[in-house]
């Protein structure tokens, strides 16, 4: 008996199908309001700026320069902490204060998973995203790559690449016309990390845009950035669709290819060589020794996805956040003529005859030291820090938040603290003269995060920073261009709208 057939009703099925994403989104909006409602409650405790209904403080930020100032001053108004809306449905409680700062620093709580997610693509599950047993482990087998001894021959590989970008800059010191250092700062920051921590010659600074993985660095950069700051490229299935998601995970690929070659070499390299101190023997460790041959108490080492995820966040953190902090420290520097010549006689001093920095030089240009803190202090380079809290937590004075919450940390608002910091606006290096560093909350100075989570390569953006403004005094006088002022925005890391803009000119080399 031949079954009967039902012709189907496609229009009817339309009509379904769209009753049905109706239903759905209804009931996904109705989840977010009673979201919102919930958060609006639990955040009543702190007062903030009046907000847009749909679009929260979006459009507060201007991206012109003056967003930073206007966090600042919010923070004049609202003690302590304020919330913040991103759009009608993220909110995050905005803290800028040390007694406050404390309170999250000192736990371990995660970072958010609102903007450090935008990263996960490029960077994976690495040391700044991780969280719980995983980042504790991996914190533990990366700790030895930043002792001392393994950071010691790097200075004269960061020496090495500051010499050839100030090579490049003896055009400039032989006319009055100003120029851009950023870009050559941050070539020059990743031609040393290559160098230090993967024993690799990049030729970047020569190369400049045409080596393939500078130029997917800079383009991952630039799209996470851009992603962060354009909302509907916050989901990702518009983002993946779009043209910038296409170029994101073109460039990820190029990224992951140059890290996953880079580690098959070495790997090839030290199959002969298992233990650290038969390598050490032979030539200086670097990073990646350390990470290859690492082993928890199990004698387990890290997968090859791990290894290639924390080499990615290395490359990212550790070139793009030392070139914004050299870079405000020059263009400071610049401004504050006093201070830099004060800098440049203790360098001339520490140095004694010779051009480029040493190991023992770094501990003897105390002035010099005092000024890049004072930078890091006025410009820090991450300007922010988020976590999502996973349990209850009170402040000093009583008031509380719920698990759930996203707190984020203002570092440039604590950093111009009015409350904590005298004429905060002003360049003063003596701030930072241990008398007067002793008397101030150790959490008013956080430019490096603190706590368990701080930043675990502070000592080598530190000796970066020390080897390059030295080597850069010690040849050349920097000078203020005022018709160039730089327009601070926060990005991942602090950068300028319009650059930073100096004129150089030689030093007399007889001094």
């Amino acid at each position: 008996m031949k079954a009967k057939s039902f012709p189907l009703d496609l229009p009817a099925m339309h009509h379904l199908f769209a009753l049905l994403c109706l239903v759905a989104v209804v009931f996904k909006l109705t989840a977010l309001i009673i979201k919102k409602r919930q958060w609006l409650r639990n955040l009543e405790p702190f007062p903030g700026p009046p907000g847009h209904w749909l679009l929260g403080h979006v459009q507060e930020f201007k991206q012109d320069g003056t967003d930073m100032d206007k966090v600042v001053e919010w923070g004049e108004q609202y003690p302590f902490a304020f919330p913040l809306w991103f759009g009608p449905f993220v909110s995050f409680l905005n803290i800028h204060h040390p007694d406050y700062v404390k309170t999250i620093l000192a736990s371990t709580e995660p970072k958010d998973d609102f903007a450090y997610r935008f990263l996960t693509p490029w960077i994976g599950d690495g040391l700044l995203v991780s969280k719980g047993q995983k980042w504790f482990r991996h914190r533990r087998l990366l700790t030895p790559g930043f002792h001392y001894d393994v950071l010691k021959p790097y200075v004269k590989l960061m020496s090495d690449s500051t010499k050839t970008m100030l090579d490049k800059w003896e055009g400039y010191a032989k006319t009055n016309v100003s120029f851009e250092l950023f870009e050559y700062v941050s070539l020059m920051t990743l031609d040393s990390i290559m160098k230090c921590a993967f024993s690799c010659n990049s030729n970047c600074q020569s190369e400049g845009g045409t080596n393939a993985y500078i130029k997917a660095v800079y383009e991952l950069s630039d799209m996470v950035n851009l992603r962060f700051r354009t909302f509907p490229y916050h989901s990702d299935i518009i983002f993946h669709l779009s043209p910038h998601g296409f170029r994101y995970r073109k460039a990820s690929r190029v990224a992951h290819s140059h890290t996953e070659e880079v580690v098959r070499k070495r790997k090839e390299a030290l199959k002969e060589e298992k233990e650290l101190d038969r390598i050490q023997a032979k030539r200086n460790l670097d990073f990646l020794d350390i990470l290859l041959c690492a082993k928890d108490e199990k004698q387990q080492g890290l997968s090859d996805e791990d290894i290639r995820a924390e080499v990615d966040t290395f490359m990212f953190e550790g070139h793009d956040t030392t070139a914004s902090g050299i870079s405000f420290t020059l263009y400071c520097l610049a401004c504050n003529p006093e201070h830099q010549q004060i800098c440049r006689d203790e360098i001339i001093q520490a140095l004694d005859g010779k051009d480029t920095m040493e190991w023992e030089d770094l501990s003897k240009i105390p002035y010099t030291t005092m000024c890049i803190k004072e930078s890091l202090r006025l410009y820090p380079p991450v300007p922010g820090i988020s976590r999502k809290i996973t349990k209850p937590m009170t402040f000093f004075d009583g008031r509380s938040v719920p698990a759930g919450c996203l707190v984020g940390t203002t570092v440039f608002g604590i950093h111009r603290n009015a409350t904590v910091w005298e004429n905060p606006h002003v360049f003063d290096p003596l701030r930072f003269l241990p008398e007067n560093a002793s008397n101030r909350s150790p959490h008013a100075f956080v430019p490096f995060s603190a706590g368990p989570r701080n930043c675990i390569g502070q000592n080598f953006a530190m000796n970066e920073m020390k080897v390059v403004i030295a080597q850069t005094l010690r040849r050349y006088q920097l000078i203020e261009d005022p018709t160039r002022k730089p327009k601070i925005i926060p990005r991942l890391v602090l950068r300028s709208l319009n650059g930073i803009h100096i004129k150089i000119k030689p030093v007399d080399r007889q001094q």
